[in-house]
């Protein structure tokens, strides 16, 4: 399988994503709110464009079954993983303008750059290779700390590890590793190398969110100014 590759490729990685003290600490349930706010923020924003990053894979689509793929997975970002942030806002004191009124941090302005880039640029192949560091790495990541005990019942950060952890989103990781494997398999090996690069980066990209949400950063220290 396609997707077996792109993980030996980037298990080193995936693994640091376990180690970081964002990670852990949710896990834990002892992050500090303000940095988890700002993470909520900054990602509220990228989902907006991974949304249209999923419109996009529906237009480029060439079977039906494709385009339902894609439009599933859009629906399920804006109504049930987006709904999740806006609970937490809530929570957190926020309103919904506020969360769509934030202002980018490098790091995510970076990574939702490329994603449309390739996007616009490429296939459909190239569309699932961009979001699907994101949708599969988040559900490693709560399967993992589902496991931590007592993770899922801590009153503020259980609904977090819930969601990423849920069959309903095993699902949808499953359903995209599955649409990768597919758009692959009949692919030359400089396209797969390709769409390789587009995971790799993505992923690399995954680990620099969690450094920025943890040291709320919107810009490099040393030009924040």
């Amino acid at each position: 399988m396609f997707t077996d590759r792109l993980f030996e490729k980037t298990s080193t990685i995936w693994e640091k994503y376990l180690e970081h003290p964002f990670v852990k600490e949710i896990g834990k349930g002892s992050l500090d709110l303000d940095k988890f706010q700002f993470f909520m923020e900054q990602d509220y924003l990228y989902l907006i464009d991974y949304c249209k990053v999923f419109a996009l894979g529906s237009a480029k689509a060439s079977r039906l079954e494709v385009m339902t793929i894609f439009s599933d997975l859009l629906h399920s970002t804006l109504n049930e993983e987006m709904e999740l942030h806006r609970q937490y806002a809530e929570k957190l004191g926020m309103t919904r303008t506020q969360l769509e009124n934030s202002t980018p941090s490098s790091t995510l302005s970076a990574y939702t750059s490329y994603m449309l880039q390739k996007s616009y640029q490429g296939s459909e192949a190239d569309v699932a290779a961009s979001v699907l560091a994101c949708t599969w790495s988040y559900n490693f990541i709560g399967l993992n700390l589902a496991q931590t005990e007592g993770a899922t019942e801590h009153p503020f950060y259980g609904d977090w590890i819930n969601m990423y952890a849920s069959d309903e989103f095993s699902q949808l990781a499953s359903q995209m590793k599955q649409l990768m494997n597919e758009l692959a398999e009949e692919k030359p090996e400089r396209e797969k190398a390709e769409l390789e690069a587009i995971f790799v980066h993505c992923s690399k990209l995954e680990y620099l969110f969690w450094d920025m949400a943890y040291d709320k950063q919107m810009w490099p220290q040393e030009i924040s100014s």
